[in-house]
């Protein structure tokens, strides 16, 4: 169950009971990331993100905070993506009202005192630093890169060195203003929440459900709105839209000194919130989900080419990709390239199996059952469907048009997104040319 409640101030608050579990998460999810920046301010998300744990009016230095929550034996964390950034606490469902308390005291009252920032540069540059000493993980920026281009979305959510060496106080001030404000925020609440309200929790073991969840949630409402609704209301926070033109395969090739070679090879697909989403979800699950897919199967299992290989989709507004990375033997890295195309080439020529499929579903069936345990992997499911797509399905209607995919709906879709014009292919490893690359992607052209 989940309830959907609009405070007076615009603000959002997703709340899912779940009288099994003595915690709670608190998830505050903004409509802000990397693809909203310009290109002297790429990287100021994640950097702001790093400044709202730096100390407040109330708590003055991250010690203040950190001790606080630490002294609860909580969990939390944030994060930022290319169109979102999140704060979360977790703890035990009796210090709820503290966690409320902490993440809109870091959301509104955050100092930015110039020195704790300036020292903060630091520290991201060497969390860039670190990145960079991981191919893994940079290749899916090259591949980004080449996708996208020079505009927001094809830039790093990290930033750039030099950005971060040179925003100011006053950009990081300007863009909360700009971005941070009710209509660009979702709070989610998953978990215990009925502590500090006596009647809800003697509702939780009535017998009527609905009342139960109204009760418990009117307390937190009150609550929420006891610390979050002094945020201001905003316009609309708007990203420069993708134009996708591609013609012909491309691929990019970083040179580093690597015992291993690292790809990302995938085609556009599909935005966020098309009707084939789940179509495309499974596909991608058949394709490199798990241990049985056949990625893993035709490279690792069979031929010994890679440790890691795996398939996943990545949607945004207006804008899609589906992608195999792996990390490959260097001596046999071409092979490897060949063997996802032909792997690509097979899901679009011939449908899968019913048992195939079957696995698939029962799959992604399970992942959602475990993850939704959690209450911070509810708020998050939740708040980013609020969020990002502007409504909610419940596991229940997910899980019922997941079934509705057919064999057929598969291979469709596969025809549609696995065109040879549009391949991409990014590659980090030692190779000073990409001829020989750029030579296997036209023959799956020609093919």
């Amino acid at each position: 169950m989940y309830s959907k409640t609009t405070l007076p101030n615009s603000l959002r608050l997703i709340s899912s009971p779940m009288p099994g579990v003595k915690s709670v998460a608190v998830l505050v999810m903004v409509e802000a990331g990397s693809r909203y920046e310009t290109k002297k301010i790429n990287g100021l998300s994640h950097f702001l993100e790093h400044m709202a744990f730096k100390g407040t009016k109330k708590r003055p230095n991250s010690l203040a905070i950190s001790t606080l929550v630490d002294g609860i034996g909580g969990s939390w964390n944030a994060f930022t993506d290319k169109d979102h950034t999140g704060f979360y606490i977790k703890a035990e469902s009796r210090h709820l009202e503290l966690i409320l308390d902490i993440l809109s005291d870091m959301l509104q009252n955050s100092l930015f005192d110039q020195k704790e920032l300036d020292k903060e540069r630091g520290v991201i540059i060497e969390e860039i630093n670190m990145y960079e000493d991981q191919p893994q993980a940079m290749v899916s920026d090259y591949f980004d890169k080449l996708l996208y281009g020079n505009v927001p979305l094809g830039w790093s959510v990290a930033g750039q060195k030099k950005n971060i060496e040179e925003i100011t106080r006053v950009d990081m001030t300007s863009y909360i203003d700009r971005m941070y404000h009710s209509q660009s925020m979702v709070i989610g609440v998953a978990g215990d929440f009925s502590p500090g309200h006596p009647g809800a929790r003697r509702a939780i073991g009535s017998s009527n459900e609905k009342d139960s969840l109204g009760t418990a949630n009117a307390g937190l409402q009150n609550d929420v709105e006891k610390y979050f609704g002094q945020i201001k209301k905003g316009g609309e926070n708007k990203f420069l839209p993708i134009k996708e033109t591609q013609t012909k395969p491309q691929s990019y090739v970083h040179f580093k000194k690597t015992d291993q070679a690292h790809l990302v090879l995938g085609v556009r697909a599909l935005p966020r919130g098309h009707k084939d989403k789940y179509v495309l979800a499974l596909a991608s699950i058949i394709l490199g989900g798990n241990m049985s897919s056949r990625l893993w199967t035709e490279v690792r299992s069979k031929r010994g080419l890679a440790y890691y290989v795996s398939a996943h989709g990545v949607e945004f507004a207006d804008c899609g990709y589906l992608a195999a990375d792996a990390g490959v033997r260097i001596s046999q890295t071409e092979e490897a390239v060949k063997v996802i195309l032909n792997e690509f080439n097979k899901l679009r020529v011939k449908p899968p199996s019913l048992v195939e499929l079957g696995r698939a579903r029962d799959f992604l069936r399970g992942k959602m059952v475990l993850s939704l345990e959690d209450p911070f992997r509810v708020a998050s499911f939740y708040t980013a469907q609020e969020l990002l797509e502007k409504e909610i399905e419940t596991p229940e209607e997910i899980l019922k048009k997941v079934e509705q995919v057919s064999v057929a709906d598969i291979q469709r879709v596969a025809k549609d997104i696995f065109v040879p014009q549009k391949l991409n292919l990014a590659i980090i490893g030692p190779f000073k040319e990409k001829s020989k690359f750029d030579k296997i992607l036209q023959l799956a052209v020609s093919s």
